[in-house]
């Protein structure tokens, strides 16, 4: 390697060090980073790295120098602070869509962004969710084709499986041939965070119609090159929107739901439709909105949740299916008898 592709590299390689093993608490001597250097191959002296140390301020890398005998080094700016590293961390730990082995992979890179020494002290703190993880260890795989897809405009191709009573995989076959795996061919158009799992939102040509898949129960994910089917759906697909609309990523048809509610739901309220619902306060501790919403049978368990603190009051085909929800569970449990 040539002298000036070795100095190119000790630039490198002395903030890397700075960043990794150095903070506000923990700084490194001049001895000590000159052998951590040679360490890696790279001879260097003390006026030489006094010198490299003052390049890189002078480039906008902040080196901070306690004065001494000898010197010693530190660098505090970071692009993440503690707390921030913190909730990542925890998010990483919470989601259940990322494996057990990813999970403590991507933990651990999270928790360096903080140096080393800062790292191992956030890792003992790590709070353990119990969160029940997917095992599907192809899915960096598949959230990155899912995302070349969506940047190119291009269509995928994906195998969907579920899982039986023994916890095994069970691969959706096709009817026509039920000993092969289906095949889906779809239009994405987004990924999102939803209750604890993450979806693919795409637009299927075959339906017609939006569809949800879960990205931990994707397997095969593979990008073609074929361009996307331009549709009113997809050019003008708003995912904010959508997502206050359906509820656990069940699609329905969509319908201007008004509600009648108990005046301790106001939070509940605004955490579900979002802001801009508009509430207004009504007689004995009562309020009333209206929200669209894709009337699914989950949003229908949804609005039965709340017992009698809130009521569905149009439109009429709306109120319809709440009361026989209730009256199929009424009979469930014996209340037809």
């Amino acid at each position: 390697m040539s002298a000036e592709s070795v100095s190119k590299i000790k630039y490198l390689k002395i903030w890397d060090i700075l960043c990794q093993e150095t903070d506000e608490e923990h700084s490194i001597s001049t001895p000590d980073l000159l052998s951590r250097l040679e360490e890696s191959g790279i001879k260097c002296d003390r006026r030489t790295l006094y010198r490299n140390i003052e390049e890189l301020n002078e480039c906008g890398y902040e080196v901070l120098i306690k004065v001494g005998k000898p010197n010693a080094y530190y660098v505090v700016d970071r692009s993440f602070d503690i707390p921030e590293i913190h909730i990542l961390m925890d998010a990483v730990q919470a989601a259940s869509f990322i494996t057990e082995k990813k999970t403590k992979q991507l933990v651990d890179k999270i928790a360096r962004l903080s140096g080393n020494k800062m790292a191992e002290v956030l890792k003992q703190n790590i709070v353990d969710f119990e969160t029940v993880k997917s095992s599907n260890e192809n899915i960096y795989y598949s959230v990155n084709e899912i995302a070349t897809a969506i940047n190119e405009g291009l269509k995928i191709t994906f195998q969907y499986f579920d899982y039986n009573a023994q916890g095994k995989k069970v691969y959706r076959m096709r009817k026509s041939v039920p000993t092969e795996r289906k095949t889906y061919k779809v239009n994405p158009l987004s990924t999102v965070f939803s209750s604890d799992k993450y979806y693919l939102i795409c637009y299927d040509d075959y339906y017609g119609s939006l569809q949800h898949y879960r990205v931990d129960r994707m397997d095969a994910v593979t990008t073609v090159e074929e361009p996307i089917t331009q549709t009113e759906q997809s050019k003008h697909f708003d995912i904010k929107a959508h997502k206050q609309q359906v509820f656990w990523m069940f699609t329905g048809k969509s319908e201007q739901v008004s509600f009648t509610a108990d005046k301790c739901l106001i939070d509940v309220m605004h955490d579900t439709f979002g802001g801009k619902v508009k509430i207004t306060e009504s007689q004995n501790d009562t309020i009333k909105f209206t929200a669209d919403v894709q009337v699914s049978p989950t949003f229908i368990a949804w609005c039965c949740a709340f017992g009698n603190k809130l009521r569905v009051t149009a439109p009429h085909s709306v109120v319809e299916q709440v009361q026989a929800y209730i009256n199929e569970l009424n009979e469930g449990y014996g209340g037809g008898q």
